[in-house]
């Protein structure tokens, strides 16, 4: 059991299935609003770390469907620059236990990180916006921690 900060757009059907698969595997997670955050490229970089720059960004991310943004075609100084202008292009769920942090929900990476037993991660992924038209719902309040410690 691990307590996993655990960095979401409130109402996206997609983080509520991730954080749904951690509470069946005994985690308990602080949840808290990626977009509402007043975030720093100090803050932010540890969830990049490691990964390519164009595995920073939400593919579901409207000026990334509209093409308006290619990450592919961004060196990390612009890139971030546009992750901290634009939180809806942040990567989500950015997940942190400990000092470790993680961008994204790949289940074996998480299922080797902290576990997803005995949960099973769903067919089609687990990643992605799977609201109505691409949609997310709204707002909702920020920090809320969910779970509670199995017994033994």
């Amino acid at each position: 059991m691990a307590h996993v900060e655990f960095w979401e757009k409130p109402g996206c059907v997609g983080n509520a299935r991730q954080k749904a698969l951690l509470l069946a595997a005994g985690h308990v997670l602080e949840v808290r609003d990626v977009l509402a955050h007043p975030w720093t490229a100090a803050e932010l970089r540890p969830f990049l770390a490691g990964l390519p720059v164009a595995e920073w960004f939400n593919r579901s991310a409207p000026r990334v469907k509209a093409r308006q943004v290619v990450p592919e075609a961004l060196g990390e100084g612009e890139a971030l620059a546009l992750l901290l202008e634009d939180h809806l292009l942040i990567r989500r769920p950015l997940l942190r236990v400990g000092s470790r942090c993680e961008a994204g929900f790949l289940a074996a990476v998480v299922q080797d990180w902290i576990g997803l037993e005995p949960a099973t991660p769903p067919a089609g992924g687990l990643e992605g916006c799977n609201g109505a038209a691409g949609r997310c719902g709204p707002k909702g309040p920020a920090p809320v921690t969910l779970g509670r410690p199995r017994p033994g």
